[in-house]
């Protein structure tokens, strides 16, 4: 499983951030191989993003291609470069 994590500062008001989030979530819903996602903000630093969880970086690339991806920028009028970091799941913990 791969985690690719986004965080960027978006030039809306966090109340249509998340109005977005909601309109743009079926689609996510139905991309292949993106186990969960999760919409997050940091406190800290008021950036808005997202935590995926894919089973393979070859789903994740595709969704890359998609253009669902390559509006993300537009939609969420993202001020400067996001921060993306990929990361390999290598041990997970079910708690019950």
């Amino acid at each position: 499983m791969i985690i690719r994590l986004v965080k960027f500062r978006s030039a809306l008001s966090d109340s249509a951030v998340l109005k977005l989030y909601d309109q743009r979530a079926p689609q996510y819903r139905k991309l292949p191989g993106l186990l969960q996602k999760y919409y997050i903000k940091d406190q800290q630093t008021g950036e808005h993003g997202a935590v995926y969880l894919w089973d393979s970086i070859q789903s994740m690339e595709e969704c890359q291609q998609s253009n669902l991806s390559r509006s993300i920028p537009e939609t969420y009028k993202i001020i400067g470069q996001p921060r993306i970091e990929i990361l390999d799941v290598v041990y997970t913990l079910r708690l019950h």
